[in-house]
């Protein structure tokens, strides 16, 4: 071994063996537990090894090709030292480098990096399956005169390509050389792609990538969906699509040596000493929450319960995990449906800007694949990429769905799991995977007949599915309608127009920062007192139902969970981990907002939640039964019932003609009765 790499070496195990922190000799202990649990790596941290040698710092920085491989024979000496069987058992030991500052983003990644260590921070948006690589090939002289059998390459590992030997090392000829798979060396392999993170793009740009490449005990590490920062040699292949013509292209990959997950929103949102002294001060205010509903789009005006509604998604509720397993998500999903011209993509637009992590999106522009998860072909290399959709992208964060109404039926039914278990499940081209989606949805959409019909219910006015909106823990409706506040609605666009500053509680950039320190932070419980708030109310608003046959269901079990979410947001609105009995007061003042405007039965003008559960009130289910009763009787002495029949006899029944038209012809299209001849119906047996 030359001197240099003799001092390289004994420079790193001086350092490992006599580096002491709090805790006593920091990497030594790491070794043992290594040793123990049968791990392959040993984490380094890089500002402990610049400070003790700056020099071997500086040298794996800028030839990490050259010095890793020494200090990780030199690993490998020392582990051997303390259980010989170890090494023997597990041949690689990697050296793998965490708190490196060279951090460089993905657009500024240059020439001069190439072969030194980065670091790079994006979401991983693609993962292949794992495969194995041969790092070290055994091959076979097919000679007559040799015939030996020898590992290839000496002294080095093969990186991307395998380049065959000129001549036998053995025997000095050139001749055929065949491999030997049984004995050649393997290492787990997986071939990642990281994006830029949404908010880092600049306006008007595409996303940058970089493909990662993650191996031995780095795969499956982080899924798609995550918030990663790497840390690797950047490294360079020939360019895939020019490998029959130009040979001077070439496409930079990451060798990653470290793999870190950011898991948390704050994380993302840089908050100083100062910054937290100020949220602390805010949280003191008895108005904060008022003064967090007036910075919630301040520009817009009025829309007071819309606001508030926007600012109790991005607060949320906190999720639960029960000791079966079972968990409770704490993500308030809000809808609004509004005319147009009412302001609902500007109000959406600024709860992503203010959320510490969003994913903004339209119905129009979405698919399944792209909300959720989609398996796709690399044409290049003919690899399976497993690839993040919106929601698993903003995991941990909101999801603002604008003009939710205009997608596909079948797109729009991806969004079911994500709503309530809060996972996307995946299962194609022999890739099966279970993705987080912990994502808040705030959506908006457009009366289907243009304009929002009060005479007609919720479900009757937005084409989406009672399967959707009953998952929606708040939904609320903007009409369009003349009256006394079009004064000052004028007065106030002109001001804006006008150049008038808006009046701000508190600054975006500052609201950001309180929202995601409250979600760090704070987790409420309820108080004896708000439990029994919330049950009478729930209590009570059943016993209406039950005292009267006739009467609908006014609340469910999916109400009440959203009504402790609502609790505890209000709670985190004002940095409480207790929500009190006002906290309590305030879900049920909203809940009750989005009962008596939307959860109601139009024609009885009582609240009747299957509005919104089920697609129909009671009143229109009943009418329903009568129908398929009329159907049927007239059906079995005529062989069908004919339209005019079936809508005289339920006007005896006291049923409107237009109601009954409507209510046969919606049967028809689900499949209830059939049309044996024209305008003449039949009940689907």
């Amino acid at each position: 071994m030359e001197t240099r790499e003799v001092d390289l070496g004994a420079r790193l195990e001086e350092f490992i063996r006599t580096f002491e922190d709090s805790s006593g000799h920091k990497y030594l202990a790491q070794i043992n537990e290594m040793i123990a649990f049968r791990r392959r790596s040993l984490l380094v941290d890089f500002n402990e090894l610049y400070r003790f040698d700056e020099s071997l710092a500086t040298q794996i920085i800028n030839s990490p090709l050259e010095i890793l491989p020494l200090l990780e024979q030199t690993l490998m000496k020392i582990v051997g030292e303390l259980d010989p069987q170890f090494t023997t058992e597990v041949k690689k030991i990697h050296l793998r480098l965490t708190n490196v500052p060279k951090l460089i983003e993905l657009r500024k990644i240059r020439s001069s990096d190439v072969n030194k260590v980065v670091v790079v921070e994006g979401i991983l948006t693609k993962q292949t399956p794992i495969k194995e690589r041969a790092y070290r090939i055994t091959l076979k002289h097919v000679s007559p005169d040799c015939n030996e059998e020898f590992s290839w390459p000496e002294g080095e590992e093969i990186e991307e390509t395998i380049k065959m030997p000129s001549v036998c090392p053995i025997c000095g000829k050139a001749g055929q050389f065949d491999i030997i798979p049984h004995k050649s060396e393997l290492v787990d392999w997986q071939r990642v792609i990281i994006q830029e993170r949404p908010e880092e793009v600049p306006p008007g740009q595409i996303p940058r990538q970089l493909e990662a490449v993650f191996e031995d005990d780095l795969v499956d590490s982080a899924r798609p969906g995550d918030r990663v920062r790497l840390t690797g040699i950047l490294m360079i292949k020939q360019d895939s699509l020019l490998r029959r013509g130009s040979r001077s292209i070439f496409d930079v990959y990451l060798k990653t040596l470290s793999v870190e997950i950011s898991q948390k929103v704050l994380d993302e949102v840089q908050i100083t000493e100062e910054d937290k002294r100020k949220i602390e001060e805010l949280a003191r205010n008895p108005w904060i929450r008022e003064a967090i509903i007036s910075s919630i789009a301040p520009s817009i005006f009025d829309h007071w319960e819309i606001k508030e509604a926007i600012a109790l998604a991005l607060f949320g509720g906190v999720s639960r995990t029960m000791a079966d397993g079972t968990r409770t998500r704490g993500d308030i999903h809000v809808l609004v449906i509004g005319d147009p011209g009412t302001a609902k993509s500007q109000l959406l637009q600024f709860a992503a800007r203010v959320s510490p992590r969003s994913v903004y999106t339209t119905g129009k522009g979405a698919t399944a694949a792209g909300l959720t998860a989609a398996v796709v072909r690399e044409k290049n290399t003919g690899d399976y990429y497993l690839e993040a959709g919106a929601l698993v992208l903003a995991d941990g964060g909101i999801a603002v769905i604008d003009e939710i109404d205009k997608m596909r039926d079948e797109d729009r039914v991806a969004i079911h799991e994500a709503m309530e278990q809060q996972t996307v499940s995946i299962a194609k081209a022999g890739i099966l995977a279970k993705l987080n989606a912990r994502t808040t949805i705030i959506a908006a959409g457009n009366p289907k007949f243009g304009r929002y019909i009060p005479e007609r219910g919720v479900s009757d006015n937005i084409e989406l599915p009672p399967t959707i909106l009953s998952r929606f823990d708040l939904i609320f409706i903007l009409v369009d309608k003349p009256g006394a506040e079009d004064q000052n609605l004028a007065l106030h666009i002109l001001d804006m127009h006008g150049g008038k500053e808006v009046k701000n509680f508190l600054p975006v950039e500052l609201l950001k920062k309180y929202i995601a320190f409250a979600r760090k932070f704070v987790f409420p419980t309820l108080t004896e007192e708000a439990k029994s708030l919330l049950a009478d109310f729930y209590v009570e608003m059943r016993k209406k139902s039950s005292e009267n046959p006739s009467s609908p269901i006014l609340i469910t079990p999916r109400q009440l969970e959203a009504l402790i979410r609502l609790t505890e947001a209000y709670a985190r609105m004002a940095l409480r981990n207790e929500a009190s009995r006002e906290d309590a007061e305030r879900a049920i003042n909203i809940m009750r907002v989005f009962l008596e405007r939307v959860g109601i039965d139009v024609e009885s003008g009582s609240i009747d939640i299957d509005t919104i559960m089920t697609g129909k009130p009671k009143s229109a289910r009943e009418k329903m039964v009568k129908l398929i009763e009329i159907i049927d009787t007239l059906a079995s002495d005529k062989g069908c019932a004919k339209l005019k029949e079936i809508i005289k006899e339920a006007e005896r029944e006291g049923i409107e003609p237009s109601s009954s038209e409507k209510i046969v012809s919606d049967m028809r299209k689900s499949g209830l009765i059939y049309e044996a001849n024209p305008e003449c119906y039949k009940k689907v047996t």
